[in-house]
């Protein structure tokens, strides 16, 4: 029987004596550990620098247990709880890691460069809003092409519902979902499917309600002279245990679930002046733990642009992340797509195809430019070094359709002629694709911003959401913001739950046999020639308003080259075919004359061999 598990220096830790507990609590003056089902509270030995700890010979898996502050009525749970069956504000459970035998013990992962995520809410990815649930649907996606599924945060969050960016128990996966046992059954299905299994990650902030890690380490965790939009900041430079607490967190998921990635939330709101930072220490800790033992990848959500946290050595590979999430790309599709301006779209309203171009040829559309959306102040890093691989390009993600006023959906919102062309350029180029859930069908269920964080903070979410929206033309008026949907009434989340009769109906049917055909392509010709890619030097050769061509070099001496007219009416097209045989196009006649005029949402994708022919 294969098990695993992550040893850590706090927490319940089962052992051949029973379980030791320890707890960093340097702001308490006493601490007992409280545990109902053993008739009272244990005193716990105070170390240095503020450690308690106690090893306790009765206690075993499934004991509950929590921590009395400073001989208080407040009981508190575990910050490294493994497992919070009654929600955030309840005891924590003892687990033993190694009782769950994996099936899939010699899995070691698969290659960047294979990677088409496909993220998922597990509480409205199925009705039954469950782990099971996700792992009934593993064949649809293996079908399609997917070869990652990345499921949005799984940290214990307060209430019944919850995008998980409020999580509070970092170790704990939330009992709505399921058991941990029931996660790690996920995991090793996907695996045996030849699914990677990403993980959202938030180490910016916790969520309003349900931490108490101010109550023992107010002044050692947290940099309260510092707010992040969702609350006060993690004090990364102040303490050591700080940091380990999220290296640790990062290696658990990695270890004790044999999660294939992590990518990490808004790390642009994190701040920490130490050398290395905590990001580059992390990255760091995951390299020497894993090495050349099997495939792990950590992608960055950042809204800086800072190419250089992506940077690759002489052979290609990354020295800290594999990749980041290309917001840029995103907003000059979706500009492109809808004509919006408003927002942060004005930075690309000028010009889409433009930003679209940049985007594909050298990565990131704002390189250092000034955004109007930040008055002109200068946003991101040159980012022509890098190889296409390091960007993870997206036509929807849980913000971009959520942050929303009413969660629309592309479908809703462009022609279905446009989304079936840019799809055809998301899927075929060699950035690394992700969809989001529903996305393959082009489903019209919203997905808008829901929570469940108590009575007490309502108001206070109902009212912060009419707010963000208040400067957009349409809700300009109180009746108008009114008409926004309440992110703390179940009917939100309702809303959100995908239909699976969907994929079936005409129509919907259509599109995954798009998406098939495309990820097929991906995985036959495109992928074999991605490995091993340092640089982009990409290069677009003509352009004609919306129309244009790009080509790209990838390995063993292939061409990869897009043709495309973006727009609602014919344009010219270039003078001369690309070298090499037609991939794909979605207008008959491409690749021969009918490609100096090119109808209205035109993609032609043309592959030379190369040297590979010659050879």
């Amino acid at each position: 029987m294969t098990t695993f598990s992550h040893h850590m220096p706090f927490g319940a830790q089962l052992g051949p004596d029973g379980v030791r507990f320890r707890l960093w609590a340097p702001d308490a003056r006493t601490v007992a550990l409280h545990r109902p089902d053993a008739g009272g509270d244990l005193p716990m030995t105070a170390a240095s620098d503020g450690w308690f700890h106690a090893t306790v010979p009765g206690a075993k898996a499934g004991s509950r247990y929590g921590f009395r502050i400073d001989g208080g009525d407040l009981v508190v749970p575990d910050p490294a709880s493994r497992f919070q069956p009654d929600d955030c504000h309840g005891l924590s459970e003892v687990v033993d890691p190694g009782a769950y035998a994996w099936r899939t013990s010699d899995w070691r992962g698969r290659p960047w460069e294979q990677t088409v995520l496909y993220e998922l809410h597990v509480g409205s990815f199925t009705p039954h809003g469950t782990y099971d649930g996700v792992m009934d649907r593993l064949a649809h996606l293996t079908d399609l092409g997917v070869t990652a599924i990345e499921l949005m945060p799984l940290a214990d969050f307060p209430g019944a519902r919850n995008w998980g960016y409020d999580g509070v128990d970092l170790f704990a996966p939330d009992a709505r979902y399921g058991r941990p046992e029931d996660l790690k059954r996920l995991i090793d299905a996907a695996h045996e499917r030849g699914l990677m299994v990403f993980l959202d990650v938030v180490y910016n902030h916790f969520g309003p309600t349900g931490n108490y890690l101010h109550v023992y380490a107010r002044d050692h965790f947290f940099d309260w002279g510092r707010e992040t939009p969702w609350g006060a900041a993690i004090n990364f430079a102040a303490s050591r245990v700080v940091r380990d607490f999220y290296i640790h967190n990062t290696l658990y998921w990695l270890e004790e679930y044999c999660i294939d990635g992590l990518r990490f939330d808004a790390v642009h709101a994190i701040e920490d002046p130490s050398q290395p930072d905590i990001l580059d220490e992390i990255a760091d800790a995951v390299h020497a733990r894993f090495g050349s033992e099997r495939h792990v990848h950590l992608v960055l959500e950042n809204e800086d642009n800072e190419a250089h946290r992506l940077r690759r050595d002489e052979d290609g590979r990354p020295f800290s992340f594999v990749a980041q999430w290309n917001d840029d790309i995103h907003h000059a599709f979706h500009t492109l797509l809808t004509g919006e301006r408003e927002g942060y779209y004005i930075d690309y309203a000028d010009d889409p195809v433009g930003h679209l171009i940049r985007c594909l040829v050298s990565g990131f559309a704002y390189q250092g430019d000034p955004s109007r959306v930040r008055d002109g102040a200068p946003r991101g890093e040159p980012s022509d070094t890098l190889p296409p691989t390091a960007f993870v390009a997206h036509l929807q993600n849980h913000d971009q359709v959520g942050n929303r006023a009413f969660g629309d959906r592309i479908s809703t919102l462009a022609s279905a002629k446009g989304v079936r062309a840019v799809t055809a350029v998301l899927l075929l180029a060699p950035q690394i694709p992700l969809l989001f859930m529903g996305q393959e069908w082009g489903t019209e269920r919203p997905f808008q911003f829901f929570c469940d964080l108590g009575p007490e903070l309502e108001d206070a979410v109902r009212d912060g959401r009419r707010r963000e929206f208040a400067a957009f033309s349409q809700f300009q008026d109180e009746a108008a913001r009114a008409r926004i949907p309440d992110p703390t009434v179940e009917a939100t989340f309702q809303r959100a739950i995908l239909d699976w009769s969907e994929p079936d109906r005409p129509g919907h049917r259509d599109l995954v046999a798009l998406h098939t055909e495309l990820l097929t392509l991906r995985r036959t010709a495109i992928v074999p020639r991605l490995s091993g890619l340092v640089r982009t030097h990409a290069s677009s050769p003509w352009r004609s308003d919306a129309a244009f061509q790009v080509a790209w070099p990838l390995a063993g001496g292939a061409r990869l080259t897009l043709v495309a007219n973006l727009s609602p009416a014919e344009a010219p097209g270039p003078e001369e075919a690309p070298p090499g045989r037609l991939l794909y196009a979605n207008t008959a006649g491409a690749g021969e004359a009918g490609l100096h005029r090119l109808p209205p949402w035109a993609v032609a994708w043309f592959i030379d061999d190369g040297e590979r022919a010659s050879a």
